[in-house]
């Protein structure tokens, strides 16, 4: 009796660290993003989707604009569909400045 509790409590045990585990690599599933309006970085060049840096985060990211956004450069956050934020490029913003 005493080894299948303690099985019991080694099998909740392993499901607790493997779900604590693979949340920390997601991103929140619930309430409002609030990033519209936020400066971000392009990390992967956005033609038309790629990665861009907000708050310390990677996210996906597509430009609203016709034009291809090179590594490196600025963009404002305009939407999100999901977890993809829309961008438009900021030219007159350097890296520097944020």
């Amino acid at each position: 009796m005493v080894w299948l509790l303690g099985t019991f409590f080694l099998i909740v045990i392993l499901v607790a660290l493997y779900l604590a585990a693979t949340s920390r690599h997601r991103k929140s599933a619930t309430g409002d993003l609030h990033l519209t309006g936020a400066w971000a970085r392009v990390e992967r060049q956005l033609n038309p989707e790629g990665t861009i840096l907000v708050q310390g985060e990677l996210w996906r990211a597509r430009s609203v604009s016709s034009e291809v956004l090179m590594t490196d450069s600025m963009v404002r956050i305009v939407g999100t569909q999901g977890h993809l934020l829309l961008v438009k490029p900021e030219p007159s913003v350097s890296s520097n400045q944020i």
